[in-house]
């Protein structure tokens, strides 16, 4: 079968690569799969059909229909497996990829139960690998990555496949590229074309979306309040208002993301958003604008806002303030206002909803003489969605500049935390709470230092590192020695670039001799390790489990009792009371008939505490059992709030405050996950590491601050005028009774008892003195981690 292997390349012009906007040869359409989930799509005659394994190890189960409703595995020239038995499981499941392919199946009146099945992929499959098919026939392809619950000692997670088609018929090459499916049935439903603004009336509770169809294109919008037009008062989205209210400059989904008129009318506010870089509060492009740059009567979003609101009596202005939906502008170190291309992909939208009657406009700028729009002006797609819609809140997360974007996700414990709070936001991907309501930070704080609280951990990047070469892989890409950590033991590590600089810092789960768990912060880590395995031509698989794998963290001295009273352990794994620092085991709810999970004695609090990892089917349970047993102990939930400040506290560094990919371990104070001395193999990083620790340049530090004032993460430090270094993190303790802080200075200046001072304002009027301190502040000998309690 002579079928040419389909990719995408990133879009390269004259050196400059944006793999942001993946470039496809013409007439390829790409198709994800996700694991565990289902994709139909029609074909034509001759079409080519390849099907990827983006992780490995994941089935592929097919089915192609022809229009006169059978089925024949033959016409993709293919051997038929009989009834599609995965497939059929897997369009079941309830996911919503499997019922968007069951409306599509009982829309064309196919029995799936008649389905030739065929089967490709999975046994010993490697990340890339491809199945090729070619239709000889008109019809509709159904193609299922098929995979049920993954327990929690299993490594056998449904991952994504992607499904290219290369059309016998491509459209024409220069045919405009359509915008996708609208989210519902849309109530309008229009296209504006750069250089063109289009006013409509939407009713409160109705949604509004805007789509950025090509990508790279910027939109201005205003709203007005229809109930102040109608008395002759224009009353619009005001810039000051809203970011004095919203105290933020940039607009995300949530209860708080509103946009306000000069009287704190509530117009709309942002339910769902997959580019996360707009300007709020800037004009539209203005006559002017041009004309200053040399081109006098270039069209301009502010004139074409007027002359479409001038159909509802709205005054012309010179200048329209707007939202700037998809405008990358920034502000330099002297608050200059620069821009660059925007962020947002082909297909990419924000979704707002009317929070009263409105007047709105939108425009597609049609700017093509500065990055504004990319330098190639595009168009604009407007639906409008009834009120009776329900959407949910999201901001777009992309696990790499190549990914497809992902909605926000619910953990498998948010409503059981929802009970209790409706203070989410949004990290990593997924809503986690972070304050309780009837509690607070400072009451949380204190559940965990003197009781026991439970936190969602759920969003932990969990990948599962399998196959005899998985130690060598492992070996080769962190920094501790995997061939001391024994099955059932957690080790703590960093994993480095080859400069030195950390990608992530996280814990290796041994399950078995060619068994592991990497647990990290990002995808990045993940998606290293998988890099490296390839690179290296190790036999080893490394898949995504973060969506099969939960978890909550119980911390507090009464965290170990009340383990103990929900789960059983059988005899060849240990107890809850035996189970040592830094250990898992694999554990039951009640008895051996019980619930399966993962349990860690580990955390991120400085307390006693421990890490259970369920299915999410199982969540609601281990919540609701592990709660009931925490009532006579005073169990509080916990949100991000309080754990931050325990984790400072506790000495423990977060990514994007003591470290990033320019700070190597030491830097960032674990400096003990890197033992060059008893670490004999090479790993990725050990030379630089190496020159790094012989020649260090800076240290973190800990600092406690005179005064009650808490610096911000970025506050200089300074002796004299010079800086010496920065803050990384910093709160006022509670249990201490003192402001205290984390950050990075000069070797020559990191000796405690060192005077220095940390600087605000420009660094120079404003200066808080402080001294060098070892960490963590409290508990520096971990006595409460071991559970030695006074």
């Amino acid at each position: 079968m002579n079928i040419k292997p389909v990719i995408e390349t990133p879009f390269e012009r004259r050196g400059v690569l944006t793999p942001g906007l993946p470039i496809l040869p013409h007439g390829v359409e790409r198709h994800p799969v996700p694991g565990g989930g289902s994709r139909a799509v029609p074909i034509w005659k001759g079409d080519e059909i390849s099907i990827m394994d983006r992780e490995g190890l994941q089935a592929a189960e097919l089915v192609f229909f022809s229009p006169d409703k059978t089925s024949d595995a033959a016409r993709l020239g293919a051997k038929g497996q009989g009834r599609p038995n995965a497939l059929i499981e897997t369009l079941a499941n309830g996911t919503r990829s499997g019922a968007k392919v069951l409306k599509a199946l009982a829309a064309a009146g196919f029995d799936i139960e008649r389905g030739d099945a065929i089967r490709a992929l999975g046994d010993g499959s490697r990340p890339g690998d491809m199945a090729h098919f070619v239709a000889e026939g008109d019809g509709l392809l159904i193609v299922a990555a098929p995979g049920g619950p993954m327990s929690p000692e299993g490594q056998d997670a449904p991952t994504e496949l992607v499904l290219y088609i290369r059309r016998a018929a491509p459209k024409d090459p220069k045919a405009d590229i359509g915008p996708p499916d609208p989210l519902a049935d849309p109530l309008q439903d229009f296209n504006i074309q750069p250089g063109n603004a289009t006013a409509y009336e939407v009713k409160q509770g109705e949604y509004i979306q805007i789509l950025d169809v090509k990508g790279r294109e910027c939109s201005d919008f205003q709203a007005f309040s229809m109930r102040a037009l109608d008395k002759g008062l224009e009353r619009e989205i005001d810039p000051t208002t809203t970011r004095s209210l919203m105290g933020s400059l940039y607009p995300q989904p949530g209860i708080f993301s509103k946009y306000w008129t000069v009287d704190q009318e509530p117009l709309v506010e942002i339910v769902q958003d997959t580019c996360g870089r707009h300007d709020t509060f800037g004009l539209a492009c203005t006559a002017r604008y041009y004309e200053d740059l040399g081109y006098p009567g270039h069209v301009n979003c502010s004139d074409n806002m007027n002359k479409d609101l001038s159909r509802y009596g709205v005054r012309p202005r010179g200048g329209w303030p707007a939202i700037n939906f998809f405008f990358n502008t920034m502000l330099d170190d002297t608050n200059a206002i620069g821009m660059d291309d925007p962020w947002s992909r082909p297909g990419d939208y924000v979704l707002l909803r009317a929070l009263s009657d409105l007047v709105c406009v939108s425009t597609a700028c049609p700017c093509d003489v500065d990055p504004a729009n990319g330098w190639n002006p595009t168009d604009i797609q407007v639906r409008t969605y009834r009120a009776k819609e329900e959407f949910d809140r999201s901001i777009g997360y992309r696990k790499s500049a190549e990914a497809d974007v992902e909605d926000t996700k619910k953990t498998a414990f948010h409503e059981c935390f929802a009970r209790h709070t409706r203070d989410f936001v949004e990290y990593n991907g997924f809503w986690l709470p972070n304050s309780f309501t009837n509690h607070g930070p400072i009451a949380e704080y204190w559940a965990v230092r003197e009781k026991t609280a439970v936190m969602d951990l759920s969003p932990l990047r969990k990948y599962e590192v399998t196959g005899p070469d998985a130690e060598e892989l492992l070996q080769a890409c962190v920094t501790r020695d995997m061939k001391k950590l024994s099955t059932g033991q957690v080790v703590y590590t960093a994993m480095c670039y080859e400069h030195g600089g950390m990608i992530d810092d996280g814990t290796v789960y041994r399950l078995g001799d060619t068994n592991f768990r990497w647990i990290g912060g990002n995808d990045t880590s993940g998606l290293w390790l998988r890099e490296q395995a390839e690179r290296r031509g190790l036999n080893a698989w490394v898949r995504s489990s973060t969506d099969q794998l939960h978890n909550i963290a119980v911390q507090g001295r009464h965290s170990r009792d009340i383990l103990a009273k929900v789960f059983w352990t059988p005899p060849k794994q240990p107890t809850i009371e035996e189970l040592p620092w830094f250990r898992l085991t694999i554990a039951r709810v009640g008895d051996v008939h019980g619930t399966a999970v993962v349990i860690s004695r580990t955390g991120y609090s400085g307390e006693l505490g421990y890490e259970i990892f369920c299915h999410p089917k199982d969540a609601v349970e281990i919540f609701d059992k592990v709660w009931e047993a925490g009532r006579e102990y005073g169990l509080t939930p916990l949100g991000l709030a309080a754990l931050d400040m325990m984790r400072i506290e506790a000495g423990l560094i977060f990514a994007g405050s003591e470290f990033d990919d320019s700070t190597d371990p030491w830097e960032a104070g674990i400096g003990f996950t890197v033992p060059l001395k008893s670490k004999e193999d090479d790993f990725i990083g050990r030379t630089a590491l190496e020159e790094r620790k012989a020649h260090p340049h800076r240290k973190l530090v800990g600092f406690e601050i005179e005064g009650g004032t808490v610096p911000s993460p970025g506050d200089c430090v300074r002796i004299g005028k010079a800086q010496v270094g920065e803050i990384t993190s910093a709160m006022k303790s509670p249990i201490l009774g003192k402001v205290i802080a984390l950050g990075r200075v000069a070797v020559t200046h990191s000796e405690s008892g060192t005077k220095l001072e940390i600087g605000q304002l420009d660094g120079q009027q404003k200066r808080l003195k402080a001294v060098v301190t070892a960490f963590p502040h409290f508990d520096p000998a971990k006595e409460r981690v071991k559970g030695n309690y006074d």
